[in-house]
C-alpha cells in the first residue's frame, strides 16, 4: 500500500477532525475524506472505498463501539481507533473485529503519521498471516479428500497406496485439474453408490 493513500476519518468532534486532519496534511497525505454522521456508516464507507480508515471516539459507548467494530469486520482495510477512555475488554473487542490499532488517548497531531505507517504495517502483517492460514486449512481439507479417495480406490481396485495416487494424479493431469478435484469426485461417486 503506497503512493497517495485515501484517508477517511471518523469523527462526530470537528475539533478533533481537524487534528487528525491536520495530522494527516503535515505527514503528506492529502486525500483525506471526513465522516461527522456516523448513521448508516457501512454504506458510507463502502462508496467511499477508502485505503485506510481513522475512528475517533471521544468517549464511546457499548452501542457505538460495536457498530464500529462490525463496520472494521466488513471493512477489511487498515483501521486505527482512537479513544480517549478504554478498558482491556474494549481492547480485546477492537482487536477480535480487526481493528489495526487502538490508540487510548493518544490524539495528537504530530502522532498521525507515525501511527498511520503502523496500523497499515500490523494491518499488512495480519493479512499476509491470514492468507498462509487459509492456504494451511486448504491444503490440510485437499489432503484429507485426497487420502480418502486413495483409500477408497484401494479397496475398489485392490491396489497400494502409491498405485491409488498415482491413478488419481494421472487422471489429474489428463483432464488438467487438480488432483484435490478428482480425489473429491471419487469421494463423491463412493458416496452416492454407497
Amino acid at each position: 500500500m503506497t503512493g497517495d493513500l485515501k484517508i477517511l476519518v471518523i469523527d462526530e468532534d470537528p475539533v478533533r477532525a481537524a487534528i487528525l486532519k491536520e495530522g494527516l496534511s503535515d505527514g503528506g497525505h492529502l486525500c483525506v475524506e471526513w465522516i461527522a454522521d456516523t448513521s448508516n456508516l457501512y454504506a458510507r464507507i463502502s462508496a467511499l472505498d477508502p485505503d485506510v480508515v481513522l475512528i475517533d471516539l471521544e468517549n464511546p459507548n457499548r452501542d457505538v463501539l460495536e457498530q464500529m467494530f462490525q463496520v472494521s469486520r466488513e471493512v477489511k482495510r487498515p483501521i486505527a481507533m482512537f479513544v480517549d477512555q478504554s478498558d482491556s475488554a474494549m481492547i480485546t473487542a477492537s482487536v477480535d473485529a480487526g481493528v489495526s490499532a487502538y490508540i487510548v488517548d493518544g490524539l495528537r497531531k504530530d502522532r498521525i503519521k507515525p501511527i498511520l505507517d503502523m496500523t497499515i504495517s500490523r494491518f499488512n502483517a495480519f493479512s499476509r498471516l491470514q492468507r498462509e492460514l487459509d492456504d494451511t486449512k486448504t491444503q490440510l481439507e485437499e489432503r484429507k479428500i485426497i487420502d480418502r479417495a486413495k483409500g477408497i480406490l484401494m479397496r475398489q481396485k485392490s491396489i497400494g497406496e502409491d498405485e491409488a495416487y498415482a491413478l488419481l494424479r494421472r487422471n489429474a493431469m489428463n483432464q488438467k485439474k487438480k488432483i484435490a478435484e478428482i480425489a473429491a469426485s471419487v469421494v463423491t461417486a463412493a458416496d452416492l453408490l454407497s
